[in-house]
């Protein structure tokens, strides 16, 4: 065993079980191994996933949106998950990035022990910096089961969170249309 699947074993312990148990036995390697994938985005960049083109003068909004995520919040280490849209304006001098890049980008972030605010604002930050954008923005929406399971357990809360920079901040219509194509195609 090592470090993390013997730090498991002794809270499984803890709260009075057996880590030996055949039920239990092969649990802290599982969990470890599950905790690797689950925080497979610390270590991570950015600019180590994304493939960009010339924006060869294009200057319209780019949206990817309804990307499914999933996290770990922070406080509780308990899974919380939902939807992502990304948006960003290219330069038209400047470039554009392949259309999976703005998932992976989220998984970078995401795959961490995180906040939601956070990650829409990392997510938006990295597209800043890496692509040099007119605007950026991020709308996650999403289920916390540290709401569902533990405290005040509303089972039907949604938290929605955004982060907007540059033109989205700053042009009124923009932030306009973002939101009216995010809510495209919902009333079909």
């Amino acid at each position: 065993m090592n470090k993390v699947e013997k730090s498991i074993a002794f809270l499984i312990s803890s709260f009075g079980e057996d880590p030996g148990r055949s039920g239990l036995r092969e649990t802290p390697k599982r969990m470890a191994e599950t905790w690797k994938f689950l925080f497979s985005g610390y270590g991570k960049k950015p600019d180590s996933v994304i493939t960009s083109f010339d924006a060869e003068n294009y200057d319209q909004l780019i949206l990817l949106k309804d990307i499914e995520f999933y996290s770990m919040c922070e406080h509780h280490l308990i899974p919380f998950f939902g939807k992502a849209h990304i948006a960003y304006i290219p330069d038209p001098k400047g470039a554009i990035v392949g259309v999976s890049k703005l998932a992976r980008i989220l998984d970078i972030y995401s795959r961490r022990m995180q906040i939601q605010e956070r990650i829409g604002d990392q997510v938006t930050s990295a597209i800043m910096s890496t692509i040099q954008p007119r605007g950026a923005a991020c709308i996650l929406e999403a289920t916390h089961l540290c709401m569902r399971m533990r405290g005040v357990e509303k089972q039907n809360s949604i938290m929605v969170t955004s982060s907007l920079k540059g033109i989205f901040l700053r042009e009124k219509g923009i932030k306009e249309e973002f939101l009216a194509l995010i809510r495209h195609g919902k009333d079909l």
